[in-house]
Order: C-alpha cells, then structure tokens, then sequence
C-alpha cells in the first residue's frame, strides 16, 4: 500500500514555512495524542530547527493516560514544552497562554530589556489535518475571526489571530499535508478517522486494528466484546488472518450474520471503527515512544 496524501511537492511548501518562521517567537505543533509518531509531519523537526517548540497533545482524553504521560516525557527530553488538551471540550486549553509564556520567559526578559514591553509573542500553529488544529486554536481564541492587524504573513494569505494582548497566532491552515509511503503511518490515520477509510478495504482495516487491539489492550478488547477470552495466534498468522478471525468472534458475540449464515465481518469491521473512534471501547494510543529515548 502507497498512499500519497499530499499529491504535491514539499519545496514550496517548506518555502512558505520557513519565509513565516521569520515573523513568529514559537512553533505550537499540534498532533494527535493517540497516534504522536503518524499524525506528525515528518519534515517539521528541520523545517522549524531552532524555534522554540510547544507540542500540543491533542484529543489526549481518547488516549491512554499512561502513554500520555510516556509520550510528554519523550517531546520534553527532545526539548519541547509540552501540553495535552481536549480542544473538543476545551480541556487543558486555559493553559496554552500560560506555557507559551513560560517557555519563552528569557525571551520576554530581553524585549523587556529593550523596552518592548507588552509586545505580544507571536506563535505559529502547524498540524497536519484532521488532528483538531482549527477546533484547538478556536477554543484559545474563544472563536475570534478578526484578522490580528497589519502583520508579515497576512498579505501572503496567512491568516493571524489575535487571542488577547500578549499573544497572536498565526495560523497556517492546509499548509503540512503528509506524504506517506509506510503502511502502519496510514492504517494509523485511518484508525483514528483522520483519513477516508476508502484508502483502504474496510474489512481489511478492522482485521489490523483487532489484532493491534488484541496485542496492546487484550482487557479492553474482551470487555467491549463480552468476551471471556480471545483466540489463541497460531504461529504463521498475520495480522490480517488472525484479525479475521477475531472479527468474527466478535461478529458472533454480537449475532451479526448476512444470508446463509455466514457471520457479517464487514459490518462488525465498520462497528469496531465507530467505536473506536468514538471512545466506547476505552483509550488507547496505538504507538509508542522510541526505545531508549
């Protein structure tokens, strides 16, 4: 499976980044708490090298609070602040103004040296899609759309948003679409709805998430499923072959069949998604941090 997300080129891309880097005092990431590794842009660490750094973990109430506390630890030791938010409920999102603050403390120390004061920081907000940028920077700026005033970046279309008088953000919406060739970064995104499931045979897509489900929350996958124990592996099966037959587990715990019998793998596929995706089954975070960070 090669799935190209964004069909274009970087370079310009990369250009637009690095022209607006130049008007901002910090980069806000934000990425989805549940998939950290494949909702990030790979580019973005060199894109935006020597910015100071604050690495939103959003939609962190679907994910696992251990690995939640895991993956904090991994970006503060890559030297980035960091903060989990619900940006759906709002959750974690009145601290934003106060760690920007924090993080560029010395920063606001020498503008303060110079006379600047209560010149606001100015932040830019990158993100791939569908990891809930646009739903996080309208909870900070409490839904404003008023341009921030005559800023660098608004006359290329860039769009600064005014959150109160110490901080404006420069929002960047469309500009870091991923490209992707690894199967495990799409199936990611697909698991968590940030891509149409049509990249891939639904069916398909529920066989790798049971199995995934059954590797790393074995409980949770019996609990939503009634199940009193799951399949055993048997040794030459891969995930998708021992997925299928968990799906059909699951179809029969459910008493989903289609004509002649046959237990409705698809549907129970489509079932599990849903429920995935809308937390009826738990919180999961589906990647670890690297081994040894």
């Amino acid at each position: 499976m090669n799935i190209q997300w964004y069909p274009g080129h970087m370079t310009k891309t990369r250009r637009q980044i690095e022209a607006d880097l130049k008007n901002v005092d910090i980069v806000v990431e934000i990425i989805d708490a549940r998939i950290p590794v494949s909702s990030r842009n790979p580019d973005i660490d060199s894109i935006c090298a020597g910015k100071p750094r604050l690495v939103v973990l959003n939609r962190a109430d679907q994910a696992d609070p251990d690995m939640n506390r895991q993956w904090s630890a991994y970006f503060r030791g890559c030297g980035f602040s960091v903060l989990e938010t619900d940006a759906k409920t709002g959750k974690g999102v009145n601290q934003f103004s106060p760690m920007i603050q924090t993080a560029l403390r010395d920063q606001i120390a020498r503008w303060r040296e110079k006379g600047q004061v209560g010149r606001p920081v100015r932040a830019m907000v990158v993100g791939v899609p569908n990891v809930g940028k646009s739903t996080f920077i309208n909870k900070v700026a409490r839904k404003k759309s008023a341009l921030a005033g005559d800023r660098p970046g608004v006359t290329r279309g860039k769009q600064w948003v005014n959150v109160d008088q110490s901080l404006d953000l420069l929002d960047t919406p469309g500009i870091l679409w991923p490209k992707f060739e690894d199967e495990t970064t799409g199936m990611n995104l697909a698991f968590t709805g940030a891509v149409k499931d049509d990249i891939m045979d639904v069916e398909t897509l529920g066989c790798h998430l049971m199995a995934l489900m059954a590797q790393r929350y074995p409980e949770a996958l019996k609990a939503g499923y009634k199940l009193t124990a799951l399949p055993e592996r048997e040794e030459a099966e891969n995930d998708v072959a021992y997925g299928y037959r968990l799906l059909e587990t699951c179809a029969q715990k459910r008493g989903m069949r289609i004509s002649g019998g046959e237990f409705d793998t698809e549907r129970m596929a489509r079932v599990l998604l849903d429920e995935y995706r809308g937390g009826k089954l738990g919180r999961f975070t589906l990647e670890t941090p690297p081994e040894g960070a």
